[in-house]
């Protein structure tokens, strides 16, 4: 993060709703799946994001995904949006995941905002802890 802007926490939870692209007629069967997201955010950070995923995953249990999300909501009493990008590994099953804000994507009175987004799921629960610096206002 850059100089004099203090780092805060949002936490909370999220539903998603992942919905598959039927790939073209003429895809290769080895092709990347592509998939629609849509989250909706509870606690900390109140909103919705939608988005689109590509991935792929082998037999063994490895793979890869990106995404991207444009996030439209409301942290610490401020409004507006700012993107997500998504970058996530498995290599037979063990995961390597890094989610953070597109730098210069915020707007509104979110204009600025800088961060990383940790996502956990236990029990099928979606937790975010969003940790990120926004310009004093």
């Amino acid at each position: 993060m850059t100089g004099g802007m203090a780092l805060k926490n949002a936490r909370g939870t999220f539903d998603v709703v992942i919905t598959p692209v039927q790939p073209a007629d003429d895809a290769a069967p080895d092709a990347p799946c592509r998939m629609l997201l849509a989250k909706t955010f509870h606690g900390d950070l109140t909103g919705t994001a939608a988005g689109e995923m590509l991935a792929t995953m082998s037999p063994e249990r490895s793979g890869a995904y990106v995404a991207l999300d444009r996030v439209r909501g409301v942290i610490d009493g401020r409004e507006g949006g700012f993107t997500l990008v998504h970058r996530g590994l498995m290599d037979r099953g063990a995961q390597e995941l890094l989610i953070t804000i597109v730098p210069g994507s915020g707007a509104g009175a979110l204009a600025g905002i800088a961060g990383v987004f940790h996502l956990t799921i236990e029990d099928g629960v979606h937790r975010y802890d969003l940790e990120y610096s926004l310009p004093t206002s």
